[in-house]
């Protein structure tokens, strides 16, 4: 095996730690079965926590009814569960939120895979715990092995019985895994006493799930799969910390496949290997510069062949490198694999001994790897179809142009033969063998060396002009000229074919990086679905098309595609909806519906499907060739990522505009409850006061308050109108020395008791506004200034033309505002705490005044007086709403 390798940390393992930090613990108790005992472990050692000094608290535990179990919770702090009607019932479900604001350091979760009461923030309970842990959190939770979502088929297959509620593998990735287990003849013991079901339960259980066969093969597969997460913590840590060696916990097993006939046998056995071992295997292929003169054949070959070790449940890797040997070597480095099966096909001697046997190599340099080698039948190779295989002798142009520069190095060493000896003009042949073998591959070279070692034989070795050779010094001479330009030459071929494999993984990695540039910017999601169609098909030249689930969710919609006259038939929407439902690869090139002519591949974030995409071709064969599918799959997979961010933002956008409606509908109600109590009451009063004759002071109190009242009731109207959108301007040239007279007047019983001083010059000019909207305006601020500003104190009104925009500000003199908040104060329904801006009043004024003011263009502002104590709300005119020469018919 290579010197050094896997003795680097790896920067995918240090990555994928570096994200745990900040998050909770995950720990698991995994049972076989009901009964095991899950629950009591996670209790015991949830109260030996808190008996170290620990912060625990009980989420959610359900005893089932059992006496010892019910006794570990007394010990525990239990956070009260959230009661959820639904339907006419009452359903209590663990409370997230009360949790989070508790923030304890640990807390019990039972029932991991429990599906939550509809209305809950998540509707799995796993996805509760996952919030918990990224806030900090450490959660102990249970699960039963039938609950896994990748063993829910196998143990349906044997116990007759499926369940619907199952956790994604990806979260027992994460977690440490404590298996929770006892023999099956101590559970029916258990079953018999009545201590995991009632009575009549447990009968009808013993005869159905809990038999003996069942229960030792969930107790099997519940160690295996510990096991399993284990090995893959192990690894992770092994390559975190760049470790070397096998590192052999448990079987990995590699099938090494290639473009011959028989690839699929290989597939076959490595999955029945993987199956005897109870190990995870992998199908890689290894892409040397030989890829590049595959026939379409050959290339659909391997796709199947990947296609097939897919459907059997094992993964897949393309890796490119300059051999086979090394590049196998490097995969089983990185995999830590134990196992690697390959096949070996019928080579003739005078082939093993010209290129080597690389079933031999890697037996002999890979101790500590078990191999099985498998042999191919040696049937007759079909004829390859499609396009033929460049000529491995090279290309008549090579031959010309290497031929030349020989000719050139004869020449120029002609000319300089006085001046150089025999050993300095050999030396001048190996130019151009290099820069054949550079420049045309291994062969081309090879001809340069023969023709160079002529050449210098024919024109400088006596007797010249001659092939001949008198002395024997000069047969050396030629023999290692030709030996240095045949090493030259597969030296130079070898460098050009790494140079080639780093230029094409180059290609590869700034096609990714600049797919995921030019989408990972855009916010729209049509926008973003019609760049990643456009730019799959003009990376991989196919036909694209996108589809996501309809808004009732029943069937898929065509988002987007690469060509508008693309056409799917029955049996290709039949193709995407079984991607899309069952999470795989269907059409044309896989196992499933290969009827269908595009090829669908689902997009996938996490655990949840977002939509599949569909490439297609007009080639025969599948329709992305073998060495692309990596990248395809990588541009896959971007795609989902950058879709599940968009959906994310929709969803934020919609919490966001929910939790604002919720706090506009709670102050909403406090504001009625409260500020339009008081004029209601004060009317009341006065009204009662009649009934003993009416007096001025009466009637002005009612029509007092009646006008509170009815501003209080304008200005829900005007802020349910701006949120609706449903204003409409008429914007007309409008006087402010009009605006603020008319403004004031109509404003003072507001600004009774408070002398008002208003400092408006007549030369102002004119603006344009809406004459309605702006009085509103002024009389919701000088409102606010009336009700906030000291009693007796003066209201001072002031505008000023200056920097060519229109300040006018309504100044009141109190306690003004909090430093650094003062944008604040228009905030729906925001009254300010330690500043003159709580007093009464519904919060709505100042924030219909920002509303109205932005719809017509201007600037509000609010800050704290320059001149002493007190505040100043100014509505700014830019100079865009300034009228500079009036029309003739506005003079009218």
């Amino acid at each position: 095996m290579p010197a050094g390798s896997g003795e680097r940390p790896d920067p995918e393992a240090l990555l994928r730690q570096a994200a745990q930090e900040g998050r909770g613990r995950l720990k698991i108790f995994l049972g076989a079965a009901p009964g095991v005992g899950k629950t009591y472990e996670m209790l015991s050692e949830g109260a030996a926590r808190r008996r170290d000094g620990v912060d625990v608290v009980v989420g959610v535990v359900e005893t089932h009814g059992r006496a010892e179990t019910e006794a570990l919770t007394r010990g525990h702090e239990i956070v009260a569960r959230r009661d959820i009607p639904y339907e006419g019932r009452t359903l209590r479900e663990m409370d997230l939120d009360a949790i989070l604001a508790r923030a304890p350091r640990l807390v019990l979760v039972d029932e991991l895979a429990h599906t939550n009461a509809p209305g809950s923030r998540h509707p799995k309970r796993y996805q509760d715990v996952q919030e918990l842990l990224a806030a900090g959190v450490d959660v102990y939770s249970t699960i039963n092995i039938q609950h896994v979502e990748s063993l829910n088929d196998v143990v349906a297959s044997f116990t007759r019985v499926r369940v619907r509620e199952t956790v994604p593998d990806s979260v027992l990735e994460i977690a440490e895994i404590e298996v929770v287990d006892i023999p099956p003849d101590e559970l029916i013991e258990r079953l018999k006493a009545g201590k995991v079901y009632l009575p009549q339960e447990a009968t009808r259980a013993l005869g159905h799930f809990f038999s003996k066969s069942n229960l030792s093969a969930l107790r099997e597969l519940a160690l295996r799969r510990a096991a399993q997460a284990v090995d893959a913590r192990m690894l992770e840590d092994v390559r975190a910390l760049g470790l070397g060696g096998t590192w052999a916990g448990s079987d990995r097993i590699v099938v090494a496949i290639n473009e011959l006939p028989g690839a699929d046998l290989l597939v076959r056995a490595a999955k029945r290997v993987a199956d005897g071992l109870r190990g995870p295997w992998t199908a890689v292929f290894i892409e040397t510069p030989r890829a590049a003169h595959f026939t379409d054949d050959q290339h659909q070959r391997v796709a199947a062949t990947m296609t097939l070790a897919t459907q059997l449940g094992g993964a897949v890797a393309t890796v490119p490198a300059s051999n086979v040997v090394e590049g196998i070597q490097s995969f089983l480095v990185d995999a830590r694999a134990t196992q690697l099966v390959m096949g070996k096909s019928r080579r003739s001697r005078w082939f093993e001994l010209r290129h080597g046997s690389v079933v031999d190599r890697l037996i002999r340099d890979t101790p500590d790897v078990t191999v099985h080698v498998l042999p191919v039948p040696a049937g007759e190779r079909p004829r390859e179809r499609g396009r033929r295989r460049p000529a491995n002798w090279g290309t008549p142009t090579g031959y010309i142009v290497t031929s030349a520069m020989v000719a050139a190095v004869t020449a120029a060493a002609g000319g300089l033969k006085h001046i150089l000896d025999l050993g300095n003009v050999a030396l001048l042949y190996l130019l151009p063998v290099m820069a054949a073998a550079s420049l045309f591959g291994l062969r081309t070279g090879l001809f340069a060396g023969v023709a160079s070692t002529l050449a210098y034989n024919f024109f400088f070795l006596p007797p010249v002009g001659t092939l001949s050779i008198n002395n024997p010094e000069n047969l050396i001479s030629v023999f290692v000229l030709l030996g240095i330009a045949i090493a030259t030459s597969q030296l130079t071929s070898r460098v050009r074919a790494q140079a080639d494999l780093a230029s094409a993984s180059a290609r590869t990695n700034a096609t990714l990086a600049g797919f995921l540039r030019q989408i990972s910017s855009v916010n729209d999601l049509d926008l973003a679905a019609q760049m990643i169609c456009d730019d799959v098909h003009r990376l991989l030249s196919v036909q694209v098309v996108l589809l996501v689930p309809s808004s009732q969710g029943r069937n898929l919609d065509v988002l987007a595609a690469s060509d508008a006259s693309y056409s799917l038939e029955t049996m290709d929407h039949a193709a995407a909806t079984w991607a899309f439902d069952n999470g795989a690869p269907t059409g044309k090139g896989s196992g499933t519906l290969a009827a269908s002519e595009w090829l669908f591949q689902p997009l996938r974030a996490g655990d949840r499907i977002l939509g599949v995409m569909g490439v297609s071709s007009e080639r025969a064969g599948t329709p992305v060739r073998a060495d692309q599918l990596p990248l395809l799959s990588s541009l896959i997979d971007q795609s989902a990522l950058v879709l599940e961010r968009l959906r994310l933002q929709v969803e934020m956008r919609d919490v966001d505009a929910v939790r604002t409606r919720d706090r506009l509908r709670a102050a909403l109600l406090s504001s009625v409850s409260h500020d339009l109590r008081t004029p209601l009451t004060a009317v009341i009063a006065a009204a009662a006061q009649l009934h003993h004759g009416a007096t001025p002071e009466l009637i002005g109190t009612i029509e007092a308050e009646a006008a509170r009242l009815n501003r209080f009731v304008a200005n829900l109207l005007d802020m349910a109108r701006v949120e609706a959108g449903a204003l409409r301007l008429k914007v007309e040239a409008v006087d402010l020395s009009d605006a603020v007279t008319s403004a004031a007047h109509d404003a003072r019983r507001a600004l009774e008791g408070h002398p008002v001083r208003l400092d408006v010059p007549p030369d102002l000019p004119l603006v344009r506004a809406d004459p309605q909207l702006l009085h509103h305006c002024l009389l919701n601020l000088l409102d606010n200034a009336g009700r906030y500003g000291d009693p007796g104190s003066e209201i001072v009104i002031v505008g000023k033309n200056r920097y060519g925009e229109i300040r006018l500000a309504v100044l009141d003199h109190g306690p003004g505002l909090p430093p650094g908040r003062e944008s604040e104060v228009f905030e729906t329904f925001r009254r300010l705490e330690g500043s003159d801006r709580v007093i009464g009043g519904t919060g709505l004024g100042l924030a219909i005044v920002k509303a109205f003011a932005e719809a017509m263009g201007m600037i509000v502002e609010a800050t704290n007086r320059e001149d002493g104590a007190g505040a100043s709300f100014a509505l700014i005119f830019p100079p865009a709403l300034i009228v500079r020469d009036l029309p003739t018919e506005d003079l009218t």
